[in-house]
């Protein structure tokens, strides 16, 4: 890391590694009482990664970043002196402007889920944002308040407010190793921040069922002036069909 000017301590999370991941933060550890390690008895996830990483976080100035080095290290001074030279700014995050080297489905996947989060989502997620930032005591004490245990980060970090400035950088390809995150864990990993941040879907099952519930109206009436008026029998299947759309609805 680069010399910040300032006492820093360092967090890692081990997240149920079988790699020997323990081992060397263990290590680290005694070489260096500046370096503190988490480390999970099983693998939980990203977020609950993240989440515990910053409850042993102790700094006045918390960042978040990936051990992959995707994540540039040598973007922290800049970040430090918005931080310092802005008083009314809490907090710098980062975006991606490009997605080289990742699988173009992928890429499209990803943008197409910003575009739609930025249309039906009332917070604000700029695309191509990161986990990647330096935060102030205060917003890292506001996140933690929030003890969802289906969490989405980018969601919370928008969510809580304080201002933000954004630094744009291209993409950085892993340093070693692959990504453990298979298409369908992205794909409920989207699903849950959709779920969480907007009330989208909850409007459209809303609609379907005032739509299911006015078609229950409209057969019954038609059962009922058929058999009332015209003197036919009622029909089984309309009349059944009627309150099954109807309960559907409701």
């Amino acid at each position: 890391l680069p010399d910040l000017g300032a006492e820093v301590e360092y967090v890692f999370v081990d997240d149920g590694s079988s790699d020997g991941t323990l081992e060397l933060l263990k290590t680290y550890r005694e070489q260096n009482p500046a370096v503190r390690y988490v480390s999970f008895s099983r693998n939980f996830g990203k977020e609950s990664a993240l989440y515990a990483g910053l409850q042993h976080a102790t700094g006045d100035l918390v960042v978040v970043m990936d051990a992959d080095l995707q994540d540039p290290p040598s973007m922290l001074l800049e970040m430090k002196a918005l931080l310092d030279q802005n008083a009314d700014l809490d907090c710098v995050g980062t975006r991606r402007t490009s997605r080289e080297g990742e699988p173009f489905f992928r890429s499209l996947c990803a943008n197409l889920f910003y575009r739609l989060m930025q249309k039906i989502s009332p917070v604000a997620l700029p695309s191509g944002v990161r986990d990647f930032r330096m935060m102030r005591r205060s917003v890292v004490d506001a996140i933690l308040t929030l003890t969802e245990s289906n969490r989405f980060s980018k969601g919370l970090f928008a969510w809580v407010g304080f201002k933000t400035h954004y630094l744009d950088y291209p993409n950085v390809e892993r340093q070693a190793g692959k990504t453990s995150w298979s298409f369908r864990q992205l794909f409920f990993y989207s699903i849950e921040g959709i779920l969480n941040f907007s009330d989208f879907p909850l409007s459209i099952a809303f609609v379907a069922g005032l739509l299911s519930c006015f078609l229950s109206f409209v057969m019954t009436v038609f059962v009922v002036f058929r058999t009332l008026i015209l003197g036919n029998p009622t029909s089984g299947w309309t009349s059944l069909m009627a309150v099954i759309l109807f309960l559907g609805g409701i």
